[in-house]
Formats: structure tokens, C-alpha cells, sequence
């Protein structure tokens, strides 16, 4: 079983940034392709951003490439999304993702088997 916990979400301005971090329990975090989400108030949960286990694939969504950044340390048995230049529409409850990892879409929400409880993100203009 793992558990993820994120934490960095709040309130800021547009054009500030912000670094979310999910830390991961158990000891098989090296095995574990992550991933990052995100739920806007009434709209469907999206894919962000995913690394691999190696942390030597990364993808993100077009709406945030550019701007922000997903990275692991598998010493910490940490992953992190730092986001650059937020802007209102980024605005929504960022989720923390785990799969032990596989050849499939690391974009697609339904290969991930744990999921972290969520952190706010509010962008006001």
C-alpha cells in the first residue's frame, strides 16, 4: 500500500509561483511512476504532469508546459510540481498520483492505483 500526502498549495497572484510537494510512504517509491492532476470546480479531474520511476521520462499537459515542471527525489521518496507564471485558470485542487510503473499512458487517470487527498491551488487576477 502507499499513501501520498501533498502539501504547497494557496493562494497567490497571477504571474507568481508556487511548489507543490506529494511525499509517498513505503519503500517501493523508486518503482512508482507519479503523477500530478488536477480538478477545477465543476470540470472533469485532469492529467498535469508525470515523470517515470527513473525520473528520466517526464510529460505534461499542453496547457502547462513551459510553465511548470514535475521532479522526484527517490532518496525522499518525493515528487514535486513547480509552477511558474499561474494563471487564473490554473486555479483548482491538485492531486498527487502513484502506479508502479508500466509501458501505459502516463496521462490517462484510470493507471493510477493511489491517490493523495489533494491541495488548493487558488490563482487570483
Amino acid at each position: 500500500q502507499v499513501q501520498l500526502v501533498e502539501s504547497g498549495g494557496g493562494l497567490v497572484q497571477a504571474g507568481d509561483s508556487l511548489r507543490l510537494s506529494c511525499a509517498a510512504s513505503g519503500r517501493t517509491f523508486s518503482r512508482l511512476d507519479m503523477g500530478w492532476f488536477r480538478q477545477a470546480p465543476g470540470k472533469e479531474r485532469e492529467f498535469v504532469a508525470g515523470i517515470g520511476w527513473s525520473g528520466g521520462r517526464t510529460y505534461y499537459a499542453d496547457s502547462v508546459k513551459g510553465r511548470f515542471t514535475i521532479s522526484r527525489d527517490n532518496a525522499k521518496n518525493t515528487v514535486w510540481l513547480q509552477m511558474n507564471s499561474l494563471k487564473p485558470e490554473d486555479t483548482a485542487v491538485y492531486y498527487c498520483a502513484a502506479r508502479y510503473g508500466t509501458i501505459a499512458s502516463m496521462r490517462a487517470e484510470h493507471e493510477y492505483d493511489y491517490w493523495g487527498q489533494g491541495t488548493q491551488v487558488t490563482v487570483s487576477s
